[in-house]
């Protein structure tokens, strides 16, 4: 593959079912929708860990959290292991950063050249508090003071959407004055929408009227049981809502959704005025996606499709035009794809991803294994996904797995784990997941960096006294607050 340019983009916590191109009946996204007809959608691709830290951990070094041992979102990315945009330094490739990293902090040795106007998690832990899972079994928590996602949702601008702005409008300048670049150049591009808070512009949540959106699944009155490992998320702010509050929350994501869209829309615009279309790849995907509202929930935090599955698109010479590729990939997938863009090899790395580019060129592998991991708020356990073929094993330590066959129930509504007629697909996954990582041995580690964390601050009733904000979203830097209009 020929070296080129290549424009990484990333929306944060955009669920992959709420894309025109997927058939989402009310979805507007008509920029994302052009950028997959022109190149190859993934349609079974996800996350390594459906929370924002490790992800964006996992996407920068192309391994597993269980690795790489950033575990939450206050162990963030540090630049300790090695990163694609590492690899693309040591060879002399331009490579910057516009928007959300994510990472500890932008003094850190991450791989860009230039970090332009990068989110990190606050003063170098961020919301610490959600490291206190059952580390200290005489800790009682006290009633937390977080504001519900659905019942904030509304029209108008929020800080995110206007960082998002300056995001598109820094980028739109950076390629216009990249147009005469004699090297090939590799710009990430990542926003913080359509992540909560659930406040949308005006011109976009007008899309939605919550009326004719249909009510979310498995909601509180529908009969549905919790997952006892998911019970602490089924007694949280939004879980017991009815059915309308929700679709109001929904019209306020879709808009985000939207919103994102056009900021989106606006670079590739600028890409094509600074003539730089036919030389530049493009990928297009999110950190995890977004319950939206299904089984109750709003957020991520669990493996079931709403929150681990993401949209992924690639586009651009040499990849397939209008093509849907169902093999499953997943963020870890990205590192040797970014490398092989720029015309570096990853085959030294020994990284468990195979080029994004590679499998859309080549035949579907409906058996591709994806795998993803979970270590970090609200959980009670670690909790690990494996999806190959049909069916979907979602393992919980210390708790009864959960089994779907993808195919015949793709909205994951009756477990197959206890029925006998599928055991031995049961077994077949949970040695597939064993061969990738021991998820005891995995949890017990997780735990122990969690309780060494706490510890360090002096213990989780400090912890908690010293919570200065009932925000459940990271803020943008305080020198962006009001620049993004």
């Amino acid at each position: 593959m020929q070296p080129k340019n290549l424009l990484i983009l990333m929306a944060d916590e955009h669920n992959a079912r709420m894309l025109g191109c997927a058939g989402h009946r009310f979805a507007k996204t008509p920029n994302l929708d052009a950028l997959a007809a022109a190149g190859t959608r993934f349609t079974n691709a996800y996350t390594t860990c459906p929370i924002c830290v490790p992800a964006r951990a996992s996407f920068a070094t192309g391994r597993y959290i269980n690795e790489i041992e950033y575990w939450d979102n206050s162990i963030a990315y540090d630049g300790r292991v090695p990163s694609w945009g590492h690899r693309l330094q040591e060879n002399g490739i331009r490579v910057e950063s516009i928007g959300k990293l994510h990472y500890r902090n932008e003094h850190d040795p991450v791989g860009f050249d230039v970090q332009h106007i990068p989110l990190h998690v606050k003063d170098g832990l961020g919301m610490v508090q959600l490291s206190i899972r059952k580390q200290f079994p005489g800790f009682v928590r006290p009633k937390a003071r977080k504001t519900s996602i659905v019942e904030s949702a509304a029209a108008g601008e929020s800080e995110y959407t206007l960082y998002d702005r300056r995001i598109s409008e820094i980028a739109c300048d950076w390629l216009r004055d990249a147009a005469g670049a004699d090297q090939p150049w590799v710009l990430f591009v990542s926003f913080v929408t359509p992540h909560y808070p659930l406040v949308a512009p005006d011109e976009f949540i007008s899309m939605y009227s919550p009326d004719e959106l249909p009510d979310p699944k498995f909601i509180a009155g529908s009969g549905y049981r919790f997952h006892p490992w998911l019970e602490n998320f089924s007694r949280g702010f939004d879980a017991g809502l009815p059915a309308d509050k929700h679709k109001h929350a929904l019209a306020a994501y879709l808009g985000l959704c939207s919103f994102v869209d056009a900021q989106i829309g606006r670079i590739l615009m600028a890409l094509d005025d600074a003539g730089l279309s036919a030389s530049t790849r493009i990928l297009y995907t999110s950190d995890h996606g977004e319950n939206a509202g299904a089984r109750g929930l709003w957020g991520k935090s669990n493996h079931y499709e709403e929150a681990t599955k993401i949209p992924l698109i690639i586009a651009g010479p040499d990849v397939p035009r209008s093509r849907l590729c169902g093999t499953p990939v997943t963020l870890a997938d990205a590192y040797p794809t970014i490398l092989q863009g720029a015309g570096v090899s990853a085959d030294a790395d020994c990284v468990p991803g195979r080029s994004l580019f590679d499998i859309a060129s080549g035949p579907e592998e409906a058996d591709r294994v994806a795998f993803s991991e979970y270590h970090a708020a609200g959980s009670p356990s670690g909790a690990y996904m494996v999806r190959r073929g049909d069916f979907k094993l979602i393992y919980y330590v210390g708790y009864e797995p959960e089994l779907f066959d993808l195919k015949r129930d793709p909205e994951e509504g009756v477990n197959l784990a206890t029925d006998p007629q599928y055991a031995t697909a049961l077994r077949d996954l949970e040695s597939v997941l064993r061969s990738i990582v021991d998820p005891e041995d995995a949890d017990k580690r997780a735990n122990l960096a969690q309780r060494k964390l706490i510890e360090g601050l002096g213990g989780p009733d400090k912890v908690m006294a010293n919570l200065v904000t009932d925000k459940n979203y990271t803020p943008i830097p305080e020198q962006l607050l009001g620049k993004g209009r």
